[in-house]
């Protein structure tokens, strides 16, 4: 068995799916491996993804055609949490409207609620997530709902989505329809708000989990707003920039190339003089400014130039012209597989 690797500490691993696992419909490469591998050593798998539209065990299915060991029940959605947020909320067998897909259905009928599609059966919630052939008529009705008082539940504030022709609409674009028509906001159980991460933990039982993802402004900030673990890998979204000019909730615990580092010892990050080492790499913030010099992995540069860069500024978000020389030096720029500001998975 490895021993001292990143994955020690921890019992479970709560992971995103897009641009962590599979990038569209093919595998992150390294990424089935890094996962059987996790699994033959005990640790607990669960898959924890905004998604809301498609079943665990559509999203399951799909795991396995890629070689990554799941099961449904190893499946955690934004759906999933948005209905327990209701059936705490409300009776047993009570009348919930979605605006949205089987998977906001399934995940409703599990927690002994009765979906509906219109406002006239009185439902005492609506719950909304994306679906590809959402209708003006099933918004209307949504919207009809909540101004008779209806509680408003959204599985997800992602603004947009990624697909093979660009960034979509995603949720958090189509519930602007139903609040900007009755003033009403609504509750948010998906990344990176508590509701999906309370419904990850209650489902795998975990005591030590470590939350995998490649965005900043989901994966990460719900870690922190959790209080757990973070490992960001930038195999999909985040770019080595965001990292570097990360706000404090949006900071990891660690950052890795892919999956494969869960099994391979995290460097140390220490503290040398004035500045930060990592490996062979030294930063230091002089002068307002970061320098970064050294050689050796570049990873081990970003780590050594994220410590350095979020002590100087503190609460604050570094200048990206301040620290993108030094930045270059180690890592050279890329182009983020989707837009910095896109929230999914």
């Amino acid at each position: 068995m490895d021993t001292n690797t990143l994955i020690d500490p921890y019992d479970t691993l709560l992971l995103d799916l897009d641009g962590v696992v599979y990038l569209g419909r093919d595998a992150v490469p390294a990424a089935p491996e890094a996962l059987n591998r996790a699994a033959e050593r005990g640790v607990r798998l669960a898959y924890v993804t905004n998604n809301a539209s498609r079943t665990p065990a559509a999203i399951a299915q799909h795991l396995r055609a890629l070689g990554a060991p799941a099961a449904p029940e190893d499946v955690v959605t934004s759906a999933q949490a948005a209905a327990r947020l209701v059936a705490e909320r409300v009776g047993p067998g009570a009348a919930v409207l979605v605006v949205g897909g089987m998977g906001l259905r399934s995940a409703l009928r599990a927690h002994g609620l009765r979906p509906v599609s219109t406002a006239l059966d009185a439902p005492v919630a609506v719950v909304q997530g994306i679906a590809p052939d959402l209708s003006y008529g099933l918004l209307a009705e949504g919207t009809l709902a909540v101004r008779q008082g209806a509680l408003f539940v959204a599985a997800n504030a992602d603004a947009t989505m990624p697909t093979g022709r660009g960034e979509l609409p995603g949720n958090g674009a189509m519930i602007r329809v139903i609040a900007t028509a009755t003033g009403v906001e609504p509750i948010v159980a998906g990344k990176p708000e508590t509701p999906l991460h309370r419904e990850s933990m209650l489902r795998t039982g975990s005591r030590r989990p470590l939350v995998v993802g490649d965005r900043l402004d989901t994966d990460i900030e719900g870690a922190n707003n959790a209080g757990v673990d973070s490992l960001l890998v930038l195999t999909g979204v985040a770019s080595p920039l965001d990292v570097l000019t990360a706000v404090p909730r949006h900071r990891p615990t660690y950052v890795a190339g892919d999956l494969s580092d869960l099994h391979r010892p995290y460097p140390e990050v220490r503290r040398n003089g004035n500045g930060w080492t990592c490996e062979g790499w030294t930063a230091r913030w002089e002068g307002g400014a970061l320098t970064l010099e050294g050689e050796g992995e570049p990873l081990d540069g970003l780590r050594a130039a994220s410590a350095a860069t979020w002590e100087a500024v503190g609460e604050g978000r570094a200048d990206e012209d301040v620290v993108k020389a030094a930045l270059d030096f180690a890592l050279p720029p890329r182009t983020p597989r989707t837009s910095r500001t896109s929230r999914s998975g």
